[in-house]
């Protein structure tokens, strides 16, 4: 599937404030600094669509980007903010759950981590908690570019590892990176056969 638009269409803190047209929706989230902005410009081929900051917690909307006015690339708010006051972060846990809970078109939610490093108690949570609820998702690692090949297939098979310890089976992997395009075609082509499977 190639991307040939990709238009901001809205931004909300409850499902009933998403884009009046319904679509198929494909939501991307992730700790603070995971390179989501990033990663959600080097897909669409876009280098401002989703703004990016060094500042952890800019996101704090959800935002709807309408893609080949065939579907909607969703930006979540990101999990885990351990600086933020309570009643923000408790607010923050609101608009993320009332989306993923609540949003109909929502087919699958990518869950981006850090290539670099482990995976920390916030994402296993965050990932048992989208198992319970029977929410389809997939992980996404970032920042691929980072380290060498050898290092990055280690790290990841190690996080790959620690999640079957838990998990039966893992979901659909990807490896990425914003600054070379890694992973790009494989992520894109994936979301593409599920739409054209709807």
């Amino acid at each position: 599937m190639k991307i040939t638009k990709a238009t901001f269409a809205g931004s909300s803190t409850r499902v009933g404030q998403k884009p009046a047209r319904r679509l198929p929706e494909f939501a991307f989230i992730g700790r603070s600094n995971v390179g989501k902005s990033s990663l959600i410009n080097m897909l669409t081929g876009n280098g401002s669509l989703a703004k990016t900051s060094q500042t952890p917690g800019k996101t704090q909307l959800v935002n709807h980007f309408l893609i080949n006015d065939k579907w909607y690339l969703v930006d979540l708010p990101g999990y885990g903010y351990a600086r933020l006051p309570d009643r923000q972060r408790a607010e923050l846990r609101h608009i993320i759950w009332d989306y993923i809970n609540h949003s109909e078109e929502l087919v699958m939610l990518f869950v981006l981590l850090d290539s670099r490093h482990d995976m920390q108690e916030v994402d296993l949570r965050f990932i048992a908690e989208l198992g319970e609820k029977g929410i389809p998702f997939g992980l996404v690692f970032t920042k691929g570019d980072k380290q060498g090949s050898t290092v990055l297939a280690a790290q990841v098979e190690k996080n790959k590892a620690r999640l079957l310890e838990d998990w039966e089976e893992l979901p659909p992997v990807f490896v990425t990176s914003s600054v070379n395009g890694l992973g790009r075609e494989e992520l894109v082509n994936y979301i593409g056969t599920v739409l054209h499977s709807l």
